[in-house]
């Protein structure tokens, strides 16, 4: 088991009573992890990543090389269980649609193991991203792009302050323009304890 030195983020949500941590990916430790998880039955539809070790392997290397984006595996008290991409809004594909602003970023995720889905742990996931997100000072935008048909993941993103902006057409699939600002989301969670270092202007410290 990892220990807390070993993350790039780690919060305690005590409304879980849990730890929850994200480290980047390595192709080391995490190719077969990933190549495994995107062969889920409740991730194929929406990522339609289900390659082969071989092409996956290559695609994992591509992203990784890719400047723009962070991929992180998200732990839950110490066991990796999901997967999420963190990238910046300007460069990507998804600046075609909005006016984007020079620091905006989005994210990507995907709960691995079924054993961890109906349990309630996306929000305080995706919350604790968002918290990591906002760390970077500058940004004061995070924005999203689920899958139409994923209303699961849609709900989840409302719930933690999300807002719907239009449907897009995407390369790889339709998808639903959603966005969170700074200020939406430190109102919406201003009594957990872990987001108290989030402010417009203040760094996490």
């Amino acid at each position: 088991m990892k220990s807390t030195r070993d993350f790039d983020f780690s919060v305690y949500d005590q409304e879980i009573d849990s730890a929850i941590s994200f480290r980047k990916v390595t192709l080391e430790e995490d190719l077969n992890r990933l190549h495994r998880w995107h062969h889920q039955s409740h991730v194929i539809p929406f990522w339609n990543q289900n390659f082969s070790i071989d092409v996956y392997e290559n695609h994992l290397k591509e992203i990784l090389d890719d400047q723009h984006q962070t991929l992180y595996i998200g732990y839950l008290d110490g066991e990796p269980m999901s997967y999420w991409e963190a990238y910046w809004a300007k460069g990507d594909v998804i600046a075609n649609y909005y006016d984007v602003e020079k620091k905006d970023q989005g994210i990507h995720l995907l709960f691995g193991p079924e054993s961890y889905l109906g349990k309630g742990l996306a929000l305080p996931l995706l919350r604790a991203m968002m918290v990591f997100r906002f760390e970077h000072v500058q940004t004061e935008k995070v924005v999203a792009e689920p899958d139409i048909r994923n209303k699961k993941m849609i709900h989840i993103f409302e719930q933690c302050g999300f807002k719907q902006q239009k449907e897009i057409d995407l390369p790889d699939k339709r998808g639903l323009l959603m966005s969170c600002h700074r200020d939406t989301f430190v109102r919406r969670f201003k009594n957990s304890d872990f987001i108290q270092h989030i402010s417009n202007n203040q760094p996490h410290v």
